[in-house]
């Protein structure tokens, strides 16, 4: 595969999540991934650190909590609770050496909304600044998620360009950005100095990422030719065994 390869991550908030985190990380290092990344964790700090620690698998990040509002740092008197989720997961974040925290905006709309939400974020930004940490944001389709606060990647940058912090990033998720702006190759090029993380799933059904309409093969050549390290975060719906679901980065057509 030579070594200009790209590099892939796990999410293991879709794959393999039949085990437990630790088993995962086992998993997808097997599976031969270059990293993992998680939803909100559930397991302690120590157990997913020994598995990290073990493989060699650099977590590249992690959410804070999910609530049953898709996260609460846009929800207007939340702000208690949203500071108290950064602080959560910049302590596990820490303890576990992941290198970006996204911060979950929630189903809100309006002024008071985007009050919170800039308030919530540069609070995250200050928080994880003395660690480290990236802050990252993402825009969500509206028909994954309705009513989420942030919605699109030109929403984002003005959001990331109002806070005017060094640890603020995008989190551009391909599937998602297909979803609601259609363009993938130009928004992610107009994007790209503000991009902290790239995530990816077929369109339109976030299946496997060689299945659907967005052609990945030639978006990861375009990445690739921008100079992009970082492992992309495979984040898509198996359908079935997560094994049965690799040709795409183990098979010979594999992409990228």
């Amino acid at each position: 595969m030579g070594p200009d390869r790209v590099k892939f991550s796990a999410n293991l908030g879709f794959l393999w999540t039949e085990l437990a985190l630790p088993d995962a990380i086992f998993a997808a290092h097997a599976a031969g991934f270059d990293a993992v990344e998680i939803h909100t964790p559930d397991v302690p700090a120590d157990d997913l650190w020994r598995a990290l620690d073990e493989t060699g698998l650099p977590l590249l990040g992690l959410n804070t909590a999910r609530h049953d509002t898709f996260g609460c740092a846009a929800l207007p008197g939340a702000g208690e609770q949203a500071r108290a989720d950064i602080d959560a997961a910049v302590s596990y974040a820490v303890l576990v050496e992941a290198r970006n925290i996204h911060v979950l905006a929630g189903i809100a709309s309006g002024p008071a909304a985007r009050d919170a939400y800039l308030n919530t974020l540069a609070y995250a930004c200050a928080a994880a600044f003395d660690h480290g940490l990236t802050i990252q944001i993402e825009p969500i389709n509206a028909h994954d998620a309705p009513g989420y606060h942030l919605r699109t990647t030109s929403d984002a940058l003005g959001v990331i360009d109002t806070i005017g912090s060094p640890n603020l990033k995008l989190m551009f998720d391909c599937y998602h950005v297909a979803r609601s702006e259609g363009d993938v190759a130009a928004r992610l090029q107009a994007c790209l100095p503000h991009i902290g993380h790239i995530q990816f799933a077929g369109v339109p059904h976030r299946g496997r990422p060689d299945e659907g309409t967005l052609d990945y093969a030639a978006l990861f050549a375009l990445i690739a030719e921008h100079g992009w390290t970082v492992p992309l975060g495979a984040e898509y719906r198996p359908n079935g065994q997560t094994e049965e679901s690799l040709g795409w980065l183990t098979g010979p057509d594999r992409l990228g």
